[in-house]
């Protein structure tokens, strides 16, 4: 039986084929749902979460997990510019990180974010305003890296629980935009 937690998220489901050819970071990447997803895409794939059982359960084939609590103090982003074709991070916000995150992807990259936006402590946890988007942020964060927006989505989903969301498909200025081939709906 799955849980509900381990459905891949329509968005990164839509949106993951269009990584190109290379390494992916899924970060924060819990129980590796996103993780296994991308490397049965055919990607290498570096799975990072701060929680070991959780990694034990994301490890596989094509799957390099790490061990990284990247909001403990004094943490440092561990990877280098340019060094991932696509990251992934669903259900997970630390403002901190985005600046050296969005210099790991490469300058074809594809980023693929989703995650809960103001309004979402209505629906339960989070609810703390750290941990939730403010409206058009993700927008924000686009424009001010000088990403190319594929596609953006703000409001409430259903599924798997009801939750106040914010996500974004953004590639980076050197991504072939006929590339961009997008599925039916």
């Amino acid at each position: 039986m799955s849980h509900s937690s381990d459905l891949i998220s329509p968005w990164v489901q839509r949106y993951a084929p269009l990584i190109p050819s290379g390494a992916v970071l899924d970060l924060a990447c819990g129980h590796g749902r996103h993780a296994r997803h991308l490397a049965a895409l055919g990607h290498a794939v570096v799975a990072v979460d701060r929680d070991p059982a959780a990694l034990a359960a994301a490890a596989g084939d094509g799957i390099t997990i790490t061990e990284i609590d990247l909001e403990e103090a004094g943490a440092a982003w561990p990877f280098g510019p340019q060094r991932f074709a696509g990251i992934v991070v669903t259900n997970y916000l630390h403002r901190p990180l985005l600046p050296a995150m969005l210099e790991s992807l490469a300058p074809n990259g594809v980023l693929i974010y989703e995650t809960f936006a103001e309004g979402n402590a209505q629906f339960g946890k989070p609810s703390n305003p750290a941990f939730l988007l403010q409206p058009g942020e993700l927008l924000g964060w686009a424009q001010r890296h000088g990403l190319h927006v594929v596609a953006y989505e703000e409001g409430v989903v259903d599924t798997p629980k009801a939750a106040m969301v914010q996500r974004v498909c953004a590639v980076q200025p050197e991504f072939p935009r006929m590339a961009a081939l997008l599925p039916p709906f």
